[in-house]
């Protein structure tokens, strides 16, 4: 079969003929139907996300079909339409570690050792191939999904289940008010649908780009778009105002930004009792004032990921028309050309996507 191929940290992502995957032992081989190109994954390879366990298929998860399983494998079986999350835990009851298969990043403190190393040299491909062997724990079935009719918008659903996780973590309530830090960007587009879908009474969408900012307040009369200056006090006013007064919940999906300024802008934006939730890629340590979080009763959480549960409950929210992926445009690509994909997959901002279809 043919698959995307990392030789080393640094090289370019190169097509090849691979081995097909067989089955064994915890694991099954999915047919790969669609798989979400993240728009930092030459970043990834180039190393400025973390390490990479090369020579490895590049892939951080994907929808596909279950083509056969190990004999120990009971919760997905040959046929089934399934999503792929990457996210393989160790199992422990307390404090687990893990790790992301076919990419970088682990878990925990984000430091790599002994078990996490030993878990991605057993677990090393990910799934930009026709075909992939995956452990069973990161694969959930998607009741319905063979009926779906544009199955390579489902390729979307890891990255909403990111943003659902979070969300979850904010504990919004039906009519409270949320916003979205980075909202301009694919996992704040996420973000902004998951909150109109859970009941939020209003939504504040920040970012820079004013003609996605316009799109995103298209989407629904509840969202309020508010444009950042890079100033912190006058963004954080706006936001305040845009919020009636400031925000009950603040999900902060930015990327790697050059500075934290706008996450805490965000902080500066919550009413008292509010909550935070970091779900994005900011790489700076944040300034957060001990008396102020005290005082006005504040919370401030992190969320790395997502859970089964949390990504059923997505694709139950797309399956029910709550969440419309057609809000999201795909940019379909093959396996011929991964430079030419990434590249596209870079260039791409806002609620649109590269989706990978072998």
């Amino acid at each position: 079969m043919r698959a995307w191929i990392l030789d080393s940290v640094g090289e370019r992502v190169r097509v090849d003929e691979v081995a097909e995957p067989s089955p064994r032992g915890g694991g099954a081989v999915i047919e790969v139907l669609a798989a979400y190109v993240p728009a930092y994954t030459e970043v990834v390879a180039r190393g400025e996300r973390g390490p990479v366990p090369t020579p490895l298929v590049l892939g951080p998860g994907c929808v596909g079909r279950v083509v056969s399983v190990a004999d120990d494998v009971f919760n997905v079986e040959p046929g089934d339409v399934v999503l792929d999350l990457a996210l393989l835990t160790s199992g422990e009851s307390e404090d687990p570690e893990e790790i992301l298969i076919g990419w970088t990043g682990v878990g925990g403190r984000g430091v790599a050792t002994g078990k996490t190393v030993a878990m991605q040299k057993m677990w090393r491909d990910g799934v930009f191939a026709e075909r992939a062997l995956c452990p069973k724990e990161t694969l959930m079935k998607l009741p319905g999904a063979e009926r779906y009719p544009r199955p390579e918008r489902l390729a979307f659903l890891p990255w909403l289940a990111i943003a659902g996780e979070g969300m979850n973590a904010t504990g919004l309530q039906p009519g409270g008010t949320a916003t979205i830090i980075g909202a301009t960007g694919q996992l704040g587009a996420a973000a902004t649908l998951i909150a109109l879908a859970s009941g939020a009474g209003r939504v504040v969408a920040v970012g820079r780009n004013a003609e996605v900012l316009k799109r995103l307040g298209e989407l629904d009369s509840r969202v309020v778009p508010v444009a950042m200056t890079g100033n912190r006090s006058d963004d954080a006013a706006a936001i305040a105002e845009a919020a009636r007064g400031g925000a009950d919940v603040v999900l902060d999906a930015l990327g790697a930004v050059p500075d934290a300024t706008p996450t805490m802008a965000g902080y500066d934006s919550l009413r008292n009792g509010g909550t935070m939730v970091l779900i994005g890629g900011v790489r700076q340590d944040l300034a957060i004032p001990y008396g102020d979080v005290m005082r006005r009763r504040l919370t401030l959480r992190g969320s790395w990921m997502s859970g089964p549960a949390t990504a059923l409950k997505m694709w139950r929210m797309v399956e029910s028309g709550l969440i419309d992926l057609g809000a999201i445009d795909v940019r379909t690509v093959g396996l011929d050309d991964p430079t030419g994909a990434l590249d596209l997959a870079a260039a791409t901002k806002g609620p649109a996507f590269v989706a990978l279809v072998p």
